[in-house]
């Protein structure tokens, strides 16, 4: 399975993959698909191995001395590599959005802060807008569904490039929700500080999914499916759970999240 050359250059780009700590901790296909597409893509991809988190829990509960010290070690362990690729809205969002600001005391740190800032993306925003894939050699058996996560899609536009992906994956029939773009309720801290309006949200999100009778739910933020793949797990649901780069990757036989590993 491989995804078809860049348009503008033949010549392999050096990108970092910022893995994320969900991906690292609760589901590693998803980095594994992430080297995939961008090695297959003509990319030479490393995995620095001092990255950390992001800082979003940090910086989402204010705690902006913790989260500076946090992106100095991304900053240190990120540079010198052309382009810096997550597979999540919310970390590529958090690096090229949010990292700058936290440094508006030291101006060498945010030199350096915006120069990450200008190197970073979203994966399949990277695949599509700035390698010019547009078609992979993949194949899932099946209707999927799609739901836009916010940071994707509000922070960095993150809209057509998965459908237009997905569209070129043989067997495959995307069903569009009513609301694609309404938040699932993870929100990350938020739906630890706000459970019961988290709650109500995923359980609208669930009915939604459940309306276009698809058997399979994506999207490009892990955060997002944990969240989702809970809630119709708790309520019965068959809908399998995967990222969209894993599908996209050919790696769609993958147990779906929340199912237990095969042995």
């Amino acid at each position: 399975m491989s995804t078809s050359p860049p348009k503008s250059s033949t010549r392999p780009r050096r990108v970092a993959l910022f893995v994320t700590c969900l991906v690292d901790l609760f589901r590693p296909s998803v980095g594994f698909a992430a080297v995939k597409l961008l090695e297959d893509a003509g990319c030479t991809v490393d995995v620095p191995p001092l990255q950390v988190c992001c800082g979003q829990p940090a910086y989402n509960t204010g705690d902006r001395a913790t989260t500076r010290a946090i992106a100095a070690q991304v900053i240190d362990a990120f540079e010198g590599y052309d382009a810096v690729v997550a597979p999540s809205g919310s970390c590529g969002g958090m690096l090229s959005h949010h990292y700058p600001g936290l440094f508006d005391d030291d101006p060498a740190m945010k030199a350096r802060a915006e120069n990450l800032a200008g190197r970073s993306y979203e994966l399949i925003a990277f695949l599509v807008d700035v390698l010019g894939v547009d078609k992979v050699a993949a194949r899932y058996d099946g209707a999927v569904t799609y739901h836009d996560s916010c940071s994707g899609l509000r922070e960095l536009g993150v809209k057509e490039q998965p459908r237009d992906l997905l569209g070129s994956v043989q067997g495959l029939t995307l069903r569009e929700m009513k609301t694609p773009e309404v938040c699932c309720g993870f929100g990350g801290t938020f739906c630890v500080k706000y459970p019961e309006i988290s709650n109500a949200m995923v359980g609208e999100k669930s009915a939604d999914i459940a309306s276009t009778e698809a058997d399979t739910l994506l999207a490009g933020d892990l955060g997002c499916l944990m969240n989702m793949a809970g809630k119709l797990q708790r309520e019965g649901s068959t809908v399998r759970v995967r990222h969209v780069a894993e599908v996209l990757a050919g790696m769609g036989d993958q147990p779906a999240i929340g199912e237990p590993e095969r042995s």
